[in-house]
């Protein structure tokens, strides 16, 4: 019998799959044309699969199930350490939120006819303020409002539009049409040798970022120790499957020269209905769909690190104001600051010129290196479980003996500076500008990374002191009724 108010193991897959694909990145993976099965797989195999059975184990450990990250990381490294991997997981989806609605805005600009929409500034920063802060109020209502919007937003916006967009696609290459892609054996093979390759390879990576921040539900979860676990192995499989299918679709349709990278999704979906002769109106409805996928992914990221934010603050480590919670137990004041953040960013990066500038390009790097560092703290705090507490007890262990664990877990780390070095490379389209970008970057970089312990170390004395009154209260209660058997 389900419990009331729990998630089932379909919900939290759905809610966990809203967090890591997206659609939007399929003509991202297109771009590299055959290679993008490679990508995918090295990916998948050596950083993703990684990431994801250490984040099982981790969070089915008894007592750590509220919490995700932080209290993993709290648990082995230190409640610093673990401020600080929160606070980086958070951090770089406060700008990761508006690439996510720039794609909505982009697709309701065509499925509503009103181009003004993407391309006016005002309109365009408007439109993504609106839409965030509509979503982030949706939130309001709890985890089952989140799994809800999860659910539809996946089956219908990701996964039914992905089969459509694959069917599609076979359907123009059985009928005899030119396909865009070299299909040799060599056109497969990346020269791992050129900087250029690794730094596509990377972003290949990074699409896979964010399975673990799901964890912070676990506790809502029916049976999280036999649930978990099935949830991350299906979503594991998933992912690579529909990110190989969803990228080769758009790959073999869309000459490289006329692909949009913004808005290569429904670019693929319009060519592909218009060539079976169906209509643009047609056309407009899956754009509607697609922005639902998309919107789910932003619900999830919402309550994701602010719920697991929520447990520093009840800790003590952050100021008392962001532990209010409302009766669904939502940290709305958490939730509240995130909006401030995530609107200061919408004004700075849509009013600053899109994607053309030197802040786009450093805000971006700026996130994916804040994210990695978070990625350093997940391993290491797998590798002391593994190391130094055998004997907590958990629902899920990795198969393997302790040199396999730990193998796997430096596999992932190795992986993950590899990925912190390369994301120092400046992008194309800089000009003259690399060392003012790696000016900018490195200097943001280590202010960014030096927030959560300042932080840490302005309200650790706080708490500090308030456990030790705690304690004195507990000594004097214990030594009273002492003294009161003895009398």
């Amino acid at each position: 019998m389900k419990k009331k108010g729990k998630l089932s193991l379909v919900s939290f897959f759905a809610l966990t799959a809203a967090m890591v694909m997206t659609v939007y990145e399929y003509p991202t993976f297109a771009s590299s044309k055959l290679h993008l099965v490679i990508f995918l797989l090295i990916a998948g195999f050596l950083w993703f699969i990684p990431v994801a059975l250490c984040s099982a184990e981790m969070a089915t450990v008894e007592g750590w199930e509220k919490g995700g990250l932080y209290t993993w990381v709290s648990k082995t490294l230190g409640e610093k350490w673990g401020l600080a991997a929160i606070f980086f997981q958070w951090f770089q989806v406060t700008v990761g939120f508006i690439t996510m609605i720039y794609f909505i805005v982009g697709a309701l600009s065509y499925a509503l006819n009103w181009p003004a929409l993407n391309t006016n500034v005002g309109l365009k920063l408007a439109a993504t303020l609106i839409i965030f802060w509509l979503v982030s109020f949706s939130q309001l209502g709890g985890t089952k409002n989140t799994a809800k919007i999860a659910k539809i937003g996946f089956f219908g916006g990701v996964l039914a539009t992905g089969a459509i967009l694959f069917g599609l696609g076979i359907a123009y290459i059985v009928q005899g049409n030119p396909i865009q892609i070299d299909l040799s054996i060599k056109s497969f093979i990346p020269d791992f040798t050129k900087i250029s390759t690794l730094v596509v390879f990377v972003s290949f990576i990074l699409a896979y970022a964010g399975i673990e921040s799901s964890a912070s539900h676990v506790k809502d979860m029916e049976n999280p120790s036999r649930d978990y676990p099935k949830a991350i192995v299906m979503l594991v499989i998933t992912a690579i499957v529909v990110d190989t299918l969803g990228g080769l679709s758009v790959a073999a349709v869309i000459p490289q020269s006329q692909l949009s990278l913004n808005a290569g999704v429904v670019q693929t979906f319009k060519f592909l209905i218009l060539h079976f002769g169906g209509s643009e109106w047609i056309v407009r409805i899956i754009a509607l769909v697609l922005c639902v996928g998309v919107i789910a992914e932003i619900a999830a990221w919402v309550v994701g690190p602010s719920t697991a934010l929520l447990e520093a603050a009840e800790n003590g480590l952050m100021p008392k104001k962001l532990a209010k919670t409302n009766k669904h137990d939502v940290p709305v004041n958490i939730i509240f600051v995130q909006g401030i953040v995530v609107s200061i960013w919408a004004v700075v990066l849509t009013l600053g010129g899109g994607g053309a500038n030197l802040s786009f390009f450093v805000a971006m790097a700026l996130t994916v290196v804040i994210y990695l560092l978070a990625y350093f703290l997940l391993f290491l705090s797998y590798i002391n479980l593994v190391k130094h507490k055998k004997e907590l007890k958990r629902g899920y262990t990795l198969p393997g003996g302790e040199k396999t664990k730990i193998g796997i877990a430096l596999l992932g780390l190795i992986v993950s500076v590899f990925a912190f070095v390369i994301s120092f490379v400046p992008p194309t389209g800089l000009g003259g500008s690399h060392a003012a970008y790696l000016t900018i970057l490195i200097v943001c970089a280590v202010i960014m990374a030096a927030v959560p312990f300042i932080i840490y170390y302005t309200y650790s004395r706080h708490h500090l002191s308030n456990q030790e009154a705690t304690k004195m209260i507990q000594d004097k209660k214990i030594q009273s009724q002492q003294q009161s058997i003895n009398h």
